[in-house]
């Protein structure tokens, strides 16, 4: 994984225009697939909006997790697409959340995908 993005979502606003920058990451297990195959790459917005059901990117005990955010009243959770992976709980919320996915790209125009 890289160093650490900048400052995200749920944390701190930016300071400055680089912090605000989307950065690329490639998908390295296959913990997302269907929906994100391992090797693809994905586009993370730091001030992005974390609502529920977002792809997002979070930093949990100094390692660094992509996810889908899921929101209940009973806390904040991320939730892997592959069953095979445990969920784990956000026990600082929002604050772990370094940014939200906005687009997967591959190696063919039919893989490339946005999200809102």
């Amino acid at each position: 994984m890289p160093e650490a993005p900048p400052a995200a979502t749920g944390a701190a606003p930016p300071t400055t225009c680089i912090e605000a920058e989307p950065f690329a990451l490639r998908v390295t297990d296959d913990s997302m697939e269907p929906e994100f195959a391992a090797g693809c790459i994905i586009i993370v917005d730091p001030t992005g909006v974390a609502k529920d059901g977002a792809f997002v990117l979070a930093e949990i005990n100094g390692e660094y997790i992509f996810r889908r955010l899921e929101r209940t009243g009973e806390g904040d959770r991320l939730v892997a697409l592959n069953d095979g992976y445990a969920p784990v709980a956000l026990a600082a919320g929002l604050e772990s959340v370094r940014g939200v996915v906005v687009q997967r790209a591959g190696a063919r125009r039919r893989y490339h995908k946005r999200y809102d």
